[in-house]
């Protein structure tokens, strides 16, 4: 009996947990309050917390898809930057849960040397993205050139001052808190910095592949808990009490379906299919080509056991609604799980939201728990089945190379190309 109850007076926590839990402190980190604006509690005082609740994350819901469609509309850097925004704010509400424990405690530097690893981890990362995608600019101002030729070596350095200045802090007794402490900033930066980069390199392959991805989680997380609202009884996790199995699975369906729709919207227009580039003629960031295969479109033959249910033979789509259902099917059924380690996470520090940034939905993070892990996978599903080689990338690298390792370059690809008999063939045309 002392062992099940030791087990369970903190909510499943053990005793290590508990030993820790008091290292950390015993209160919760963040409190949380209710902040929904004073117009909609007056306008919904008559309604009972469930569908007040309802409505709360109705309304804001249609504000933020509102919001989401008016960025989009600026174009891709505006876009980046709110990623940018996001990401920041992310990482100042998880940081925020560590430091109030760590301020306790009256330990010196940690959210000053928080924010100076987000600082150097974002100069590595961006400063990679704009040398690779932007090539040709970096090259023609001689400032970037000298900071693109030194650039991991200029990372290291602010990132070795960084890890300097943490060891100096270093206060007698509570040594194993400030490990804690340096684990968790490094933790936070690979959460939240590296899958926000991942997604800025998703938006530089095509706006689609951006815009696709986010709005199958946004539509899986709304049908799912319509779904759940109105029909769920079936309990699907612990971490997540109010998650059902039905509304799980009416999620899946309806994102998948919703996939297949948005895609086949998008895939008609250049402006969400071509890639980001920058115009040398023009000093400016395009998005202009002629659309690859993927969104042109195809004629399909219907497998036979579904002819006489559809009552058709063939049917045309663009190849990119097929790799669309690859992406809602993530976003389904793994996507969630973001959600749920999030749940986790809060569960262990006994807080229900990361912040009260946005009414009836929690924080920024709150919002953006599953979003991450779909961007991992968006970068290593393009990286797998869709990206090859790009020839405008390898012909600006090939430009600022000196005239003799142009003419090797030269000379071995026309050897190549004779021995193959390409070159002879296309002489002869």
């Amino acid at each position: 009996l002392q062992e099940s109850e030791s087990e369970t007076r903190l909510d499943g926590e053990t005793a290590s947990d508990s030993e820790s839990k008091s290292e950390f402190g015993g209160s919760s980190p963040v409190p949380t309050s209710d902040d929904t604006p004073e117009v909609l509690n007056r306008a919904l005082s008559n309604l009972s917390s469930r569908w007040k609740n309802w409505w709360v994350r109705g309304i804001l819901t249609l504000a933020m898809i509102t919001f989401f469609f008016i960025i989009i509309y600026l174009g891709p850097m505006v876009l980046m930057t709110i990623v940018m925004c996001v990401q920041i704010k992310c990482f100042h509400e998880i940081i925020t849960i560590g430091y109030n424990v760590y301020h306790s405690y009256d330990l010196p530097w940690f959210r000053t040397l928080s924010w100076y690893f987000l600082l150097c981890v974002n100069y590595f990362f961006y400063g990679e993205t704009v040398t690779d995608y932007f090539f040709t600019l970096v090259q023609r101002e001689e400032p970037l050139r000298i900071l693109s030729k030194y650039h991991r070596f200029i990372s290291f350095a602010l990132y070795l001052t960084g890890f300097c200045m943490f060891v100096l802090s270093l206060v007698k007794k509570h040594y194993r808190l400030q490990f804690y402490m340096f684990g968790w900033t490094h933790v936070t930066l690979l959460i939240v910095v590296t899958q926000s980069h991942l997604i800025i390199h998703n938006l530089f392959e095509g706006m689609i592949w951006f815009i696709v991805p986010i709005s199958c989680v946004i539509c899986n997380d709304i049908m799912a808990y319509m779904f759940g609202f109105f029909f769920g009884r079936t309990p699907l996790i612990k971490l997540s009490p109010k998650k059902t199995w039905e509304g799980f699975i009416g999620g899946f369906f309806s994102t998948v379906l919703f996939g297949l729709l948005l895609s086949y919207v998008m895939s008609g227009y250049r402006c969400f299919t071509c890639p980001v580039e920058f115009n040398n003629d023009t000093n400016s960031f395009t998005v202009d080509c002629e659309p690859s295969e993927l969104f042109q479109l195809q004629e399909y033959n219907i497998p036979l056991v579904l002819q006489s249910v559809v009552g058709w033979k063939t049917v045309r789509m663009y190849p990119f609604q097929i790799h669309s259902i690859a992406l809602s099917t993530f976003a389904s059924l793994i996507g969630p799980f973001g959600g749920f380690f999030a749940s986790g996470f809060k569960r262990a520090f006994k807080i229900k939201d990361f912040a009260n940034t946005i009414p009836g939905h929690g924080g920024i993070m709150d919002r953006f728990d599953c979003q991450y892990l779909m961007a991992t996978f968006v970068n290593v599903y393009i990286a797998s089945f869709i990206r090859g080689p790009n020839p405008s990338k390898l012909i600006q690298q090939f430009l600022t190379l000196r005239p003799d390792q142009q003419l090797h370059i030269f000379n071995t690809l026309k050897a190549h190309l004779v021995d193959r008999g390409i070159l002879g063939s296309l002489e002869e045309a």
